[in-house]
């Protein structure tokens, strides 16, 4: 029978750093988690091959006393609690204690701190979770960390890891939610000598948006700001016209700790409801700020997941939420128009057909059918010598077989009247130029050379919005496309 003994110390701490340093980017996000724990307002992580050779994190926070450096790579030590009552109300980012004690468990530590009442700093090495040199060193105020050859002593643990491009990935990613998250600090992440991610700090969520996202999504956005009875949001969340093919641009916080939710992520897609395609998803940065007494964040080791005790009235509220900003927003995507030349010879109405398969085959069907039924198909006989001569139709036996082809088309037009449904596909571009409305019974006008382009502008005024009742009558539905959009002259 197996005898049952204690593990040694060694062991312990590589088991448990197992469950908090998965990858680099655990090292990265535990650091700099304790970097804003220390009221740090300024934040560099520089990395090298993906984190596996080299994490240097410098942060201008309080640092650390001398005489506790030592304490502080003991397991479960932490300045972030003192009771078990402290877990109710955990305002911190960290506060288990195990980060700095599984990072040295598996790597070669260094840190330099120094507090802004000492007059040198402290130099202390680790490695692999033994104590190697303490001393004093000249340093500014806060904290420098360097962490070299991660899980050189679990080789089984480094041969997991992915390519240094798709870990240094993992990195880039953690720091942009980081910078998400707390606008108010300035971050920086530079990987093997290049910068990636410079934020300034200044408090601006939607300069991070620009900066990190683009000009495109920062263009589209809609701000949130509301405060309920037991907790506020706060951010911006996009029009539908940036939805993505995946929940990567889904960040939501709370209390300023980036979580996965499927709560959370079901009530913002919830809320996008009857604005989004099928297999879309919405881009969001959104904020929550709500009473540590009603959410457990002591449920995972990398505090990636969280529990609500207001969990149905949390989603039912985000919904709301973002199904009535939506609404109240005019969602029509502006599209620049490039200028036509100009052709006089060229219809002022004309169109690209672009029917649909559907439509497309059952025209085909009558134009064969008329085709077929009339007396006016051209006549083919051979000559003397054996090559094929022929003769068009007049062109009023032509323009006899256009209108009854037109007759057979307006039948189709009329019935799906009927539906409130008009198919502007079904006619030619001529023919489509022949059932537009015109002024006094006559043919539209064609393009003078002095013409100008008509634009947008040029319609609706500017303190005129397309969807108002004062716009209404300017408005003409000529059809709707694929069962979804109306297309409005």
């Amino acid at each position: 029978m197996p005898q049952i003994q204690v593990l040694d110390e060694q062991t312990i701490d590589k088991i448990a750093a197992g469950e908090v340093v998965e990858r680099p980017s655990s090292v990265v996000k535990e650091l700099v988690e304790n970097a804003i724990d220390a009221r740090s307002t300024a934040v560099t992580v520089e990395i090298r091959d993906g984190g596996t050779t080299l994490i240097r994190i410098t942060d201008n926070g309080c640092g650390i006393g001398r005489d506790q450096i030592p304490v502080a790579f003991f397991r479960h030590s932490t300045s972030k609690i003192r009771s078990v009552e402290d877990l109710l109300t955990i305002s911190s980012l960290g506060f288990r204690g195990e980060a700095l004690s599984s990072i040295a468990a598996v790597s070669q530590v260094e840190m330099i701190t120094k507090t802004m009442d000492d007059f040198t700093g402290s130099r202390y090495l680790i490695e692999g979770g033994k104590e190697i040199l303490l001393e004093e060193v000249g340093a500014p105020n806060g904290t420098t960390f360097l962490v070299k050859n991660l899980f050189y002593n679990t080789p089984a643990r480094r041969k997991f890891l992915k390519s240094p491009q798709t870990e240094a990935g993992y990195i880039n990613d953690m720091m942009e939610r980081m910078a998400l998250s707390h606008p108010d600090i300035s971050f920086k992440f530079i990987n093997n000598g290049q910068i990636r991610l410079h934020t300034s700090g200044n408090a601006n969520l939607k300069d991070i948006i620009y900066h990190i996202y683009g000009r495109d999504i920062a263009a589209n956005l809609l701000e949130i700001q509301t405060e309920f009875e037991d907790f506020s949001v706060s951010g911006y969340i996009g029009k539908p016209v940036i939805s993505r093919g995946n929940r990567n641009f889904e960040s939501y916080f709370i209390n300023g700790r980036y979580i996965k939710s499927s709560l959370i992520a079901k009530a913002i897609e919830d809320g996008y409801h009857g604005f989004l395609m099928q297999h879309k998803y919405p881009f969001t940065v959104l904020s929550v700020h709500l009473d540590g007494n009603l959410v457990d964040v002591n449920v995972h080791p990398n505090k990636m997941e969280l529990r609500f005790s207001n969990g149905e009235q949390l989603y039912r509220q985000i919904t709301n939420l973002i199904h009535s900003t939506l609404q109240q927003k005019e969602l029509i995507a502006d599209v620049a128009v490039k200028e036509e030349k100009k052709d006089a010879e060229k219809p002022v109405y004309d169109r690209e057909k672009i029917p649909e398969p559907f439509e497309q085959k059952r025209l085909d069907k009558i134009r064969e059918a008329v085709r077929r039924d009339s007396p006016y198909e051209p006549k083919y006989e051979r000559n003397m010598t054996g090559s094929v001569t022929g003769h068009e139709p007049t062109p009023d036996l032509k323009q006899t077989t256009k209108d009854t082809l037109r007759e057979a088309i307006t039948f189709g037009h009329k019935r799906d009247e009927k539906h409130s449904t008009v198919h502007v596909n079904e006619l030619s571009p001529e023919e489509t130029n022949d059932r537009l409305p015109v002024s006094s019974g006559k043919q539209p006008e064609q393009k003078s050379e002095n013409a100008s382009q008509l634009s947008l502008s040029d319609y609706i005024s500017d303190d005129t919005r397309l969807l108002s009742e004062e716009a209404r009558p300017k408005h003409r539905i000529i059809g709707q496309l694929f069962g979804t959009y109306w297309l409005v002259e």
